[in-house]
């Protein structure tokens, strides 16, 4: 993490997030199959979003580099960002673009269908001018998303992005948030995230996530059309691990849902931090708002143990709610959550 010298100005922003954003159109209808949905609420996602909104619920100072469309999506996610207080200054308008859109099915315990739209989208347009109008290195964190590989000009300015940010000490996060749709061969996630790891200091990411990072034609891992279609990838994921942390990676972080997560260093073995058991309505959001609570304990100097099981106390609070952004906890809520559990 950047060092802030004596006399020094400290950085502007604690965490900076690039990626995907647009509206999520969430059943009301909990339970019912998707063709039996009769109405939607509207929320605002995507996966760096969502951990932008979390961080600042916490109390830090963050800021977001995504693209809206010039339409009133975009007028939508925009507004409530605004309200959040999350920095989207350096958020540009693409026109001739969309902003992009979800739409889910809650089925509990394990049926979340998924459908993205995402043609034509804005953010997927985020170019190297983007990343030089914002000041990216300014911040002691900058996190992206593996989906922002998935497309030019967006994988080339994000590589950029974490080059600079690299460069000039700040800590660069990268959560791999594979999505099989987005991209035109699931075997390309991996190629494009191996070759974004030797900037990268932490990686987070699910089982099947870091079993997708390692898809190669010679690889163990294969995917059948099922998996594909719900990104659910096995494999050997301990030594996957291994071989991500050998490109470059200083930490490597597993979420594991109910099962808390399992961060791995370089060098030792592996510490397994405890998660915090609910009733889950939508596990969609989780992650992310997991990811908020690490950064914040590692932005503020706390080990990795306590960020890891402050990520577990948000996310396990996400999955009780319905949406994504609009779920993130603010920080009294959430360290009463893990008192009444047994503290971080």
């Amino acid at each position: 993490m950047k060092t802030v010298l004596s006399g020094v100005p400290e950085p502007a922003f604690d965490t900076f997030h690039m990626g995907r954003s647009g509206m999520d159109l969430y059943s009301k209808d909990i339970g019912a199959k998707f063709v039996d949905i009769g109405s939607f609420a509207a929320y605002v996602g995507g996966s760096p979003t969502n951990m932008s909104v979390g961080c600042r619920r916490l109390g830090l100072k963050s800021a977001l580099l995504t693209a809206f469309g010039e339409d009133p999506v975009g007028d939508f996610v925009a507004h409530f960002l605004g309200k959040e207080g999350v920095d989207i200054r350096y958020s540009p308008r693409k026109p001739g673009r969309h902003t992009s859109a979800v739409v889910l099915g809650i089925e509990p315990p394990d049926k979340f269908p998924l459908m993205f739209y995402r043609d034509n989208c804005a953010d997927i347009a985020l170019s190297i001018d983007d990343v030089l109008a914002a000041p990216i290195a300014d911040s002691r964190v900058f996190q992206f998303a593996g989906t922002n590989l998935s497309q030019e000009p967006s994988r080339s300015a994000t590589l950029y992005a974490a080059e600079l940010a690299r460069k000039a000490g700040t800590t660069v996060v990268l959560d791999l948030d594979f999505r099989a749709n987005q991209w035109h061969d699931p075997r390309a996630f991996g190629v494009a995230v191996r070759s974004a790891l030797h900037c990268a200091d932490i990686v987070m990411g699910t089982e099947d996530e870091i079993n997708a990072a390692m898809l190669s034609d010679a690889g163990a891992v294969r995917l059948t059309d099922s998996q594909i279609s719900d990104a659910r990838v096995s494999g050997d994921t301990a030594g996957h691990v291994g071989s991500l942390l050998e490109l470059g990676p200083a930490v490597l972080v597993e979420k594991r849902g109910e099962s808390g997560c399992r961060v791995h260093k370089k060098g030792e073995p592996p510490q397994d931090v405890a998660g915090f058991p609910v009733t889950v309505q939508n596990i969609l959001g989780a992650g992310d708002a997991f990811g908020a609570g690490f950064l914040y304990g590692y932005v503020k100097g706390w080990d990795l143990h306590k960020s890891a099981r402050l990520g577990n106390a948000c996310g396990a609070m996400v999955v009780t709610r319905h949406g994504c952004s609009i779920s993130m906890p603010y920080w009294d809520e959430v360290i009463a959550f893990a008192d009444e559990r047994g503290g971080l």
